[in-house]
């Protein structure tokens, strides 16, 4: 009799734990549905380093030019699985058939990425990273601080913001602006690293838009 009583009570626990566990997940991927980073649109790129001025013009004309698409032609989607913790997704806007932006989302518990990839003539032209990393796990919530003794529980709006520009000219990586820079050129090796970093990333998504 004590066994059954034992066994009933372990039941009623295990059920509890994932009952719990599960509504922690659910209550962060409903989180996710409704906190994201903004996409850009109706907007001008910041204004460029003097020395680049004229090589950067085109360059920023496209990225308000496709900003201020208003109807696209086509607008596909795509999950994206295995690259961040809670999953992300693709969007691809196709005006007269022409590929113009890819977006990708990615999240997770500390954060989420944006990145914006812009076409100019078939070729990669201005890549935006916006990558905001939370001040506290997404579940965090008032209770888990005050169990916590912590001063803070998850608030998207105290997110640190990190924007990286990335300028491509004939589909080589030009020119990059981070927020968080001194304003220093970057080394030429790390700018070979993040141009072939940033293509296979963005080859890899227009695989994915061909997938069934």
């Amino acid at each position: 009799m004590k066994n059954k009583y034992l066994q009933s009570f372990l039941m009623i626990l295990i059920t509890f734990h994932f009952g719990y566990a599960a509504s922690i997940l659910d209550s962060s991927l409903k989180k996710q549905d409704t906190i994201r980073i903004k996409e850009s649109l109706n907007e001008e790129d910041i204004e460029a380093n003097e020395y680049l001025k004229d090589r950067l013009k085109p360059i920023q004309a496209n990225f308000k030019r496709i900003n201020s698409i208003t109807k696209w032609t086509s607008i596909k989607k795509k999950d994206i699985e295995g690259q961040s913790a809670e999953g992300g997704e693709a969007t691809y806007y196709y005006k007269n058939k022409r590929l113009e932006k890819v977006m990708a989302r990615h999240y997770g518990e500390m954060g989420q990425v944006l990145i914006e990839y812009y076409l100019l003539n078939g070729k990669l032209s201005f890549v935006f990273e916006k990558d905001y990393q939370y001040n506290r796990p997404l579940f965090y919530d008032a209770k888990a601080m005050k169990e916590n003794n912590d001063t803070e529980a998850f608030d998207f709006e105290k997110s640190e913001i990190i924007e990286t520009r990335n300028y491509f000219e004939d589909g080589s990586l030009l020119h990059i602006v981070n927020s968080q820079d001194c304003g220093a050129p970057f080394s030429g090796d790390y700018m070979t690293e993040q141009d072939k970093s940033l293509k296979d990333d963005f080859k890899r998504l227009l695989k994915l838009e061909k997938e069934k």
